[in-house]
């Protein structure tokens, strides 16, 4: 925990901690898509400084999958609150790229940054959370 993260803060404010410690860092696309002729993130592109980040805040993020859905759970590991991010599975067909990558496309970025967090005690927080 740093001086900006206090013992007392909610899982909810360090979140937004994290969040403006992600948008200060200069991320650099790995992925690059010859069919298509763009550069994309690739997961280890920002999964490691979002790792240092939590750590550093005193959060984890468990990710886990359903047929149905993707889930992110955001644990603060000195208070114990939580946050959930859900996400519907969808689909995406991006040229010259193989399955996998297609559902991490639709998926593990949208997962860790969903404006939308949602604790499983209420029903819906602010997108500014």
């Amino acid at each position: 925990m740093n001086e900006k993260t206090k013992p007392n803060m909610s899982v909810y404010k360090k979140l937004i901690v994290a969040r403006a410690k992600l948008r200060a860092k200069v991320l650099k696309k790995s992925g690059h898509n010859k069919f298509a002729g763009y550069n994309y993130f690739e997961l280890g592109d920002f999964l490691h400084p979002i790792m240092e980040i939590f750590d550093e805040v005193g959060l984890i993020g468990i990710v886990s999958f359903t047929k149905e859905q993707a889930e992110l759970c955001i644990v603060d590991i000195d208070g114990g609150g939580e946050i959930v991010i859900t996400s519907p599975f969808g689909s995406a067909a991006l040229k010259g790229c193989h399955e996998v990558q297609n559902i991490g496309a639709v998926e593990t970025c949208l997962l860790y940054t969903s404006p939308s967090p949602r604790d499983k005690r209420q029903s819906r927080m602010p997108s500014s959370a």
